[in-house]
């Protein structure tokens, strides 16, 4: 059993809170150019503040491989995080030593301290044990509502954890949970995924788990390519992965043995380059052309498939969403899934581009969940435990 925010003891004591403040930064002026991932962390911050928590708050930004690099500090985090609180939110230096220490020990009841950037120190993604009980060391409670990295056993998601007293989940990551778990226990029928994106290897261990699960399974993005050439269909210049035919063939022949549908494009829009602006309808992908887009009749395939759906997942896009002469594809899947939703559907996006998709097409209050961590997401699909899920565990 793993215990909400709501559930601790919390008031005068010292929180740390672990958050996917992971955000773009403008190169030129260091401010955070996207705020979302702090937007989604608010709640459990407000919700602390006013249980009268000692509030401590920690992330990673960027890659920095162990190194203390001056354009992936989180000081701009800080900045804009106190913007949205609209109260203070003070910043150490470090996350851990005696500025980390210093700092912790002057908070008084709601106070918020953001702490630098975890993986300065290589000792946080390799999770050291002594720089987990350093972690530790600065806090009474833990919670973790940062769902973009429970895929990771990272000293700040797994192995602090153990070191700390009273441990639970914040409310970004029970409602993913909430959302989640019922695709992979309990989901109700007809239940429909809708894989897109740009390979299949990526996908494999999802898919393998979802042939137990779906009834059908509707296929664009460039892996859509893959499928086609392993049986023979003409893909032109379209991306491929040659290596994975056979997986790809296995799949289709699993599918059918399981009585899954699947659905893969049977039009296509193609351009002669990656960084054309207007593409042409083909049912099938000319020589030298490429495959950019599902088609209309697609489209239209997809979205008649999905209007009587009880669940549906979605990860990966259909097409090259970012230019607009080929979003066509993913906003039709959007638009299904909204009218699905409507309709009283469980409607859950994956994370990674499609959450991206859903999010530029303004439409991402209208499912009922568009999950923070495209990659945890999936593992958790896949059947595989989350480390940071793990450690909460009571």
């Amino acid at each position: 059993m793993i215990r909400s925010i709501n559930e601790l003891q919390l008031e005068g004591k010292r929180l740390f809170i672990r958050v996917d403040f992971n955000v773009p930064l403008d190169k030129k002026t260091g401010a955070v150019k996207d705020d979302a991932r702090i937007r989604a962390a608010l709640p459990t911050i407000q919700l602390a503040r006013k249980l009268g928590a000692k509030i401590i708050l920690a992330s990673h930004l960027g890659r920095p491989d162990g190194q203390v690099v001056p354009a992936l500090s989180l000081k701009p985090v800080a900045a804009r995080l106190a913007e949205l609180l609209a109260a203070p939110v003070q910043f150490a230096d470090d996350c851990v030593g005696e500025k980390a220490q210093q700092a912790a020990a002057k908070l008084r009841n709601g106070d918020v301290l953001l702490l630098e950037n975890l993986r300065f120190h290589a000792a946080e993604e390799e999770n050291d044990g002594a720089f987990s009980r350093a972690l530790a060391a600065l806090c009474d409670a833990y919670v973790d509502d940062a769902f973009g990295t429970a895929h990771r056993a990272h000293a700040s998601t797994a192995g602090m954890v153990a070191h700390v007293a009273q441990k639970g989940m914040g409310l970004l990551v029970a409602q993913e949970l909430k959302h989640l778990r019922p695709l992979l226990e309990s989901p109700r029928r007809p239940y429909i995924a809708v894989l897109g994106g740009a390979k299949v290897s990526d996908k494999i261990k999802v898919i393998d788990q979802l042939l137990g699960k779906v009834d059908a399974l509707l296929v664009g993005g460039a892996m859509a390519y893959t499928f086609l050439a392993a049986q023979k269909i003409a893909i032109g210049g379209s991306r491929v992965e040659a290596d994975k035919l056979d997986v790809a063939l296995k799949i289709l022949e699993t599918a059918k043995s399981k009585g899954v549908q699947v659905l893969l494009p049977v039009d296509h829009f193609v351009a002669a380059d990656i960084k054309a602006t207007a593409g042409e309808v083909q049912s099938v992908v000319a020589e030298k052309m490429l495959g950019l887009d599902i088609g209309p009749k697609t489209a239209a395939l997809f979205a008649e498939k999905l209007e009587g759906a009880k669940t549906i997942f979605w990860n990966g896009p259909m097409g090259l969403f970012e230019t607009p002469a080929f979003a066509a594809g993913t906003r039709a899947v959007a638009e299904a899934m909204v009218r699905a939703t409507a309709r009283g559907a469980l409607t859950v996006v994956g994370g990674g581009d499609s959450a991206a998709a859903i999010a530029q097409l303004g439409l991402a209050e209208k499912v009922s969940h568009v999950s923070t961590g495209g990659g945890a997401a999936l593992e958790l699909l896949e059947g595989r435990d989350l480390p940071g899920v793990t450690a909460l565990e009571q």
